[in-house]
């Protein structure tokens, strides 16, 4: 993957579990790294101490549309362009179709959609008009296994995840000719603060559904996002690749 050494990557919420592990991973292997944040300052800070000159943090909150802008603005100024985008910032929460008021159901779908949904499809929008000026690009976003297996207390989320892959396939046709690649990636259950209470709650459930009896860790992600980083794997434009030990298989 020499190739990431050439590149500029932007990684949505850099700061925890799989954005974290996507971030570090990208930057052992060359490339030169933004990332997103929406509250964990302090983090930031430590890891770009850390991580040195070749990374950088921008705060910005996906749900906040007029925002978005200053980001994209701010990585080009940084390191001079984008050459990849990892939509990997969302949010999860539980909301289930019974024992709720209406009011909750409302809000539920109206907070995942407004990070998951709007606000990644607003930075990504902004960031294709980069790419198109520069000739091409890659999109790479992290979905879910909730996106095409349905969820049984959780359908918002699942929801937004079926949105951002079916973006990833009109992105894959429309934009293809102005040589801008997007592959979405689907990890199922992944050992990350996320999916924390989840795991705490039915570890064993869950386990149980996976051929390998155990769940995935955000390294796992984070080396197959590399890849497609790379370039090497242009030609799956538009496919899905998923990331959860066999638990669902399509």
């Amino acid at each position: 993957m020499q190739a990431l050494q050439s590149r500029v990557v932007l990684v949505t919420g850099g700061t925890r579990g799989i954005g974290e592990a996507i971030v570090r991973d990208l930057h052992a292997r060359g490339a030169r790294v933004v990332f997103t944040y929406a509250a964990s300052s302090a983090k930031a800070d430590a890891m770009c101490e850390e991580l040195g000159e070749r990374v950088a943090a921008i705060r910005g909150d996906l749900a906040d549309h007029a925002s978005l802008p200053s980001v994209v603005r701010a990585c080009i100024e940084r390191f001079g362009r984008i050459d990849v985008l990892v939509n990997n910032a969302a949010i999860f929460e539980e909301n289930p179709f019974f024992g709720t008021t209406y009011d909750a159901w409302r809000a539920g779908w109206e907070r995942t959609f407004a990070v998951n949904v709007f606000g990644t499809a607003d930075l990504t929008w902004l960031v294709l008009q980069h790419m198109r000026e520069r000739g091409g690009g890659t999109v790479l976003n992290i979905t879910s296994r909730a996106g095409h297996r349905g969820e049984l207390t959780f359908a918002d989320y699942g929801a937004s995840k079926a949105a951002l892959a079916n973006l990833t396939k009109s992105m894959a046709r429309s934009c293809a000719a102005d040589g801008i690649v997007s592959i979405a990636i689907a990890p199922g259950f992944i050992e990350t603060e996320m999916a924390a209470e989840e795991l705490a709650r039915r570890r064993g459930e869950i386990e149980g559904e996976i051929p390998g009896r155990r769940v995935g860790t955000p390294q796992e992600v984070a080396q197959i996002v590399a890849f497609f980083a790379s370039g090497e794997g242009d030609y799956a434009n538009g496919t899905t690749v998923d990331v959860n030990g066999g638990s669902y298989v399509r």
